[in-house]
Parts: structure tokens; sequence; C-alpha cells
């Protein structure tokens, strides 16, 4: 938040919410181990502290979130304003409830159905295409010591 008195009254009803819950004892922990309100100086900051952390869910309670969106690049579930909490998108909205957790959202993405489908890469070049770019691949597998794979396009760069 960019606001310490909005800080202090977020850590109040926390706190407020807490007493009465299931989980609390488990709820607490979580908060002492993890949970952090931090004021920052600008959305624009903000956004790059988003972006480091990479949470599993971010909810943007922010006046016309959509006009943000192009600021954050790291989060598993991005929700927009007030009435859009977590629980909307883990039952209801449609989006995968297995997100990328612990910061991993900055390398990875929630699971989707394209992790359940066996994909092939498919390459076809002609043999002009091939030659175009054969001095390259020399180098580079030369360069990883893959003295095979040069040889594979050496043979058929001889082969003109």
């Amino acid at each position: 938040t960019t606001s310490g008195a909005f800080a202090e009254s977020l850590q109040v009803e926390v706190e407020k919410q807490m007493v009465n819950l299931d989980r609390k004892t488990i709820i607490e922990q979580s908060i002492r181990d993890n949970g952090r309100i931090i004021v920052v100086e600008s959305l624009e900051e903000a956004f790059q502290l988003v972006n480091e952390l990479a949470p599993e869910h971010l909810q943007l309670m922010i006046e016309n979130p959509l006009e943000h969106m192009q600021s954050i690049q790291n989060a598993g579930a991005i929700f927009l304003g007030n009435y859009s909490p977590e629980a909307l998108g883990d039952y209801v909205a449609g989006p995968n409830h297995t997100l990328p957790t612990s910061g991993t959202a900055a390398f990875s993405s929630p699971l989707g159905v394209y992790d359940f489908m066996k994909k092939s890469s498919i390459i076809h070049y002609t043999k002009q295409a091939l030659q175009d770019v054969s001095n390259e691949i020399i180098t580079l597998a030369n360069a990883e010591g893959l003295s095979a794979h040069a040889n594979s396009i050496q043979i058929r760069k001889a082969d003109d």
C-alpha cells in the first residue's frame, strides 16, 4: 500500500478476522512466517516489489486496475478490484487453482491443460535453409563440444 494509515487499519482487520476462523492456529503461523504489510512510496514501487516477490495470488485493490496490468509480469493469479477475492478464483471464476508458489511465478505459470497434453516439436528445413544456417550450427555445436552434431551439418553442407 501507499498509505501508512491503511497499513495500520489492515493489520487491525487481519487480527479481527482471525479471531473466529476454524484454522486460526495455522493462519496465525502463516501470517507470522510469511505475512507482510509493506508501505511503498508509489504504485510503480509496489509493482516492482510484486514482480520481485512473484506472488501466487495478487489482488489489485486500486482504482482502474486494468490500466496497471502491463506493470505486472510475475504473479500466479491476479484479482482485479475489491470484488474479485481469491475465493472467487478458487471456486467459481474458472482459473486453475494450482498456482506457482514461493516466488516461482517469476518463471512458471499456473497449471493448465497444456501441461497434460503430449506435444512434439516439428522441424522442417529445405536444403537451402539448412545451408543458410549451417556455419552457425557448426560453430555452436563445436563450442558445446558436440563434434558429432557439427559433423552432421558438415556432411550435409559438403553434399553440394
